[in-house]
């Protein structure tokens, strides 16, 4: 089934959409159902249980700090991140947490904020367990939860149903891209035109457009701070932004050759950079690949636009079709399926995009999304010291140069090719569930044990 262009695409923070802002939800959720029920008050305590990739590499994602900024409220879309850091040592010092604003209780993270590196839970590798006690120590409430990849969240019993909530009902519903390909032919409809008229089913042309725009600027704003910032990121590895430097450099003429591409890289390196220091980004699908579509879409706006971004709306509803593709047949989720569900869907997504608003039929857009994968399968997920650094801010700009190759290829031929994007998915989830745990997300193999982080 379609998914929304507002939920792949949502304004968060960094640096991890499945690590830092799925907890938060999940935190937030879990103090406001408390409120709810009316229960919120008569709270005396809460304990935290981080379990597999959450506890692994949960600290280098900054997922203990998104727990604590959900339980007092705070949403990721909002949250005021200049000021956060002062929230939570505060939080710290006094041993002592204001849920949802409203009401304080003891916290001690040493005993209340708990990682089980070596246990798993049954559903999903990003599983944790929010319990609250009384006064007396009687338990108040038991959550199970999930951060599946992208930001999104559900509970133990919305997993086992496959469903969180009631189905929309979509004016063009479809499973596949083979179904996705029939009805566009079917309807004389490009895939941005079907999926607007998917959106409207949920909300009115006007709000539609608004919240595009919003999220293009989200993106441009987060590229502009990365394009301008110097300095180290934060954690241990001591690595140096880059981004400035090579626009600076750019700026200067001195890059000629291939000078279009090198434009790319600063600009998905910049995101990337912006996420790594927890600025806010836009999940796309995924904040560890939060800068492949953005940099597209900038190259596609500067050197094929002339700066009109009237085609933008274009470019994020085709590319948000392809990526419930990968949603809800395959994952986006790193701790899943590696960092093919990342930077691999990033890359489908917007070469898919750019074939469109270069002038692509269905046909070849579809081609786009399945060459731009098909160079991605197998990509493991191993994040050196837990951090989304090294090799993920790179692997960014890798994955936006190979989008715009897809896209071109795609647009030399008619459409018509030997692979289809169905298979190719279909691969990649095979791909995922044969890769061993530690290429997904845990720090405990690849780069991230072969690399020295002192």
């Amino acid at each position: 089934m379609p998914v929304s262009v507002f939920d792949l695409f949502k304004v968060g923070i960094g640096p991890s959409s499945s690590h830092t802002v799925g907890p938060m939800r999940i935190a937030l959720r879990f103090v406001r159902a408390l409120s709810h029920a009316g229960r919120l008050q008569s709270v005396a305590g809460v304990e935290v249980h981080l379990y597999g990739s959450l506890a692994l590499t949960g600290r280098g994602h900054a997922t203990d700090q998104a727990v604590l900024l959900g339980l007092m409220g705070y949403d990721p879309e909002t949250v005021d991140t200049a000021q956060s850091a002062g929230w939570l040592a505060a939080v710290g010092r006094s041993r002592e947490i204001r849920l949802l604003g409203q009401h304080s209780v003891a916290f001690d993270e040493r005993e209340d904020l708990v990682f089980h590196p070596r246990e798993c839970l049954e559903l999903h590798p990003n599983g944790m367990r929010l319990l609250a006690r009384g006064s007396a120590g009687q338990l108040l409430a038991d959550q199970t939860s999930f951060s599946v990849g992208g930001g999104f969240v559900a509970t133990e019993q919305e997993l086992r149903q496959a469903a969180a909530g009631a189905r929309t009902e979509w004016p063009h519903p479809y499973a596949s891209a083979e179904q996705l390909l029939r009805i566009c032919a079917d309807r004389g409809l490009s895939i941005a035109q079907l999926a607007l008229e998917n959106e409207l089913a949920l909300r009115p042309r006007p709000v539609i457009d608004a919240g595009l725009d919003r999220i293009r600027q989200v993106m441009f704003d987060c590229m502009d701070r990365g394009l301008a910032a110097h300095g180290a990121l934060p954690g241990r590895l001591g690595v140096q932004r880059r981004a400035a430097v090579l626009r600076e450099a750019l700026e200067r003429g001195k890059v000629r050759l291939l000078g279009e591409l090198d434009w790319v890289n600063a600009y998905a390196v910049a995101v990337n950079e912006e996420n790594a220091a927890g600025g806010r980004v836009v999940t796309a699908p995924t904040n560890g690949a939060a800068g492949v579509v953005p940099a597209v879409l900038r190259f596609h706006e500067r050197f094929h636009a002339a700066g009109d971004a009237s085609r933008s709306h274009d470019f994020l509803l085709t590319a948000a079709a392809i990526g419930a593709l990968y949603k809800e047949n395959a994952s986006i989720s790193g701790a899943e399926v590696g960092c093919q569900g990342e930077v691999g869907v990033a890359a489908s997504m917007a070469a898919a995009g750019l074939a469109a608003v270069l002038g692509g039929s269905p046909e070849q857009v579809e081609n786009a999304a399945e060459i731009a994968m098909e160079h991605h399968l197998g990509m493991t997920c191993d994040p050196v010291a837990g951090l989304v650094q090294v090799p993920c801010i790179e692997r960014n700009a890798m994955g936006a140069v190979k989008a715009i190759n897809a896209a071109r290829l795609a647009l030399a031929g008619d459409g018509t090719h030997l692979v289809t994007l169905d298979r190719v998915i279909a691969t990649m989830k095979a791909t995922g569930a044969d890769m061993h745990h530690k290429y997904k997300e845990t720090s405990l193999g690849g780069l991230a044990v072969n690399v020295v982080a002192c």
